[in-house]
């Protein structure tokens, strides 16, 4: 575990979004989407509901589908556990234009704020 002072979330996540320019945002379950849509709502975001564990693999498969547009995907530790094996998808496609953001907050949000493993050290 990192001893380390909590950032806020919230105007991380709008800086991040100051970045954006035009480009395409695909969001996780819960935080990440209230976190962008507060950032400013905007035609090319993407808030994915109801596929939880699928936002890195969304972002991929836009990054591939139009490769000169910048991708972000905000998603979450618990999420992204969820499907860790799509980093490995995302490693061996390369896609330059695919940037995944994963918030960690040590928990899983969604399903009842049960300790992830993020909160183990394993990050």
């Amino acid at each position: 575990m990192v001893n380390a002072p909590m950032m806020d979330r919230r105007a991380a996540v709008q800086r991040l979004m100051d970045t954006r320019d035009e480009a395409l945002v695909v969001t996780g379950l819960g935080s990440p989407s209230y976190d962008v849509h507060a950032a400013g709502d905007h035609d090319a975001n993407y808030y994915l509901w109801g596929a939880m564990g699928g936002a890195a693999l969304v972002g991929l498969g836009l990054a591939l589908a139009q490769p000169t547009r910048r991708v972000m995907v905000v998603t979450g530790d618990g999420e992204q556990l969820m499907a860790f094996g799509s980093m490995a998808t995302i490693a061996v496609a390369k896609p330059s234009n695919l940037e995944v953001f994963v918030l960690d907050n040590e928990h899983y949000g969604e399903t009842g704020m049960q300790a992830s493993h993020t909160g183990e050290g394993i990050d």
